[in-house]
């Protein structure tokens, strides 16, 4: 009967998950979107609609499936390229109207065209200087974000334009996309593929590192922390984590990582922690799952922020947030009085590791945020 009362157990927290997701739904998960244009409404004859350029590097492995541009399946070296997302004229901040079904309406739906696949090291860094060429001196950074659990490529291009966007970030984008297989019950698969990008995540701050941006910022979500956690240990043992001294800033929405994990993690890196920013909510459905099927163990994106605080970290706590447009795992982005904050954070961040504040920690007075003293 102990047998039985551990699969019964299992099928519900495989259930909670898919719940949560969206997996039973009435609805299929939306399709693939990328390099899809509409015959009868192309994106070009949409004039009111925006447009971003988003630059991708990837561990995916490439695939000739319509729309999906890079599938879930490992590839064992980075794979380079870029795409337009045209950005509809009736999008409301905090929300992604995208397409049921393909193909996207480009007046009223988000569309993703233009993938460019670059073969070589210094075509990507040629392609993304020329993008922040375009740009005043001033806003010639960078924003490198990495996607958490359960992405496909375009969930992940999708997810970031609509943050550019709602953010106002005046920089160049560029989305770190690791193999996720994109399949809710494949919860140990992305957690393993996570590990396996980190050397390839050092890879992509290598070729970054050559363009001319003058600054960058790095936003991970959910699983994606686990990403950037690990490589930033990597880095810092070899002794090159901020080496140029071009970091501005590191942000973590959300993280899906074991909490006795992140306090192992912070005690390789030395120096100021305090600009290593984590935003939290104890509401978060999606990581009460992870824990769950995690031995019961927190996860540091619903953990207790004056526990977190204690690791030297900078907290700020979403849970009084309840606006998100896409649940309690991604108010980064759902919520509008979130994302412009954010935005505002980004657009004035000083260098990593400076004495001065974060911008982030000023702007936030007044508003049911709450920012825990180190």
């Amino acid at each position: 009967m102990k047998n039985f009362g551990d699969a019964v157990n299992w099928v519900r927290g495989i259930l909670t998950v898919l719940l949560i997701t969206g997996g039973l739904s009435s609805c299929s998960r939306a399709p693939d979107l990328v390099g899809v244009d509409n015959s009868k409404i192309p994106v070009a004859s949409v004039k009111e609609a925006t447009r971003q350029k988003i630059f991708i590097i990837t561990t995916r492995q490439a695939t000739e499936v319509v729309g999906a541009f890079y599938s879930g399946q490992r590839a064992p070296e980075l794979g380079l390229a870029s795409v337009v997302v045209s950005i509809p004229p009736n999008h409301v901040s905090g929300e992604l109207e995208r397409s049921k079904r393909m193909p996207p309406d480009p007046r009223t739906e988000f569309a993703v065209i233009e993938p460019t696949v670059y073969q070589t090291d210094n075509a990507f860094i040629n392609s993304l200087n020329a993008a922040l060429a375009k740009l005043p001196p001033s806003d010639r950074d960078i924003l490198l974000f990495v996607h958490g659990y359960n992405n496909t490529i375009s969930d992940s291009i999708l997810r970031l334009a609509q943050f550019v966007e709602d953010t106002g970030f005046k920089g160049v984008p560029v989305l770190f996309s690791w193999a996720s297989a994109a399949q809710p019950v494949k919860y140990v698969y992305d957690l393993n593929s996570a590990l396996a990008a980190r050397p390839q995540f050092l890879k992509a701050t290598d070729i970054l590192v050559r363009t001319k941006a003058n600054g960058a910022d790095i936003f991970a979500h959910s699983m994606g922390s686990m990403v950037l956690m690990e490589a930033i240990v990597f880095a810092e043992r070899a002794g090159k984590f901020n080496s140029t001294g071009r970091l501005k800033s590191v942000m973590m929405a959300s993280p899906d990582i074991d909490i006795d994990v992140f306090r192992s993690q912070l005690g390789m890196i030395e120096g100021d922690r305090t600009k290593l920013f984590v935003l939290t909510s104890k509401d978060d459905r999606a990581l009460g799952f992870s824990r769950r099927i995690s031995g019961g163990i927190s996860r540091v994106g619903a953990s207790d922020s004056a526990e977190l605080a204690e690791l030297g970290v900078t907290v700020i706590d979403l849970s009084d947030i309840d606006d998100s447009k896409s649940g309690s795992h991604s108010k980064f982005a759902g919520s509008p009085e979130v994302v412009q904050l954010i935005g505002q954070g980004l657009n004035s961040s000083s260098r990593f590791g400076s004495k001065s504040n974060h911008p982030l920690e000023s702007m936030i007075a007044g508003l049911p945020i709450l920012v825990v003293p180190n």
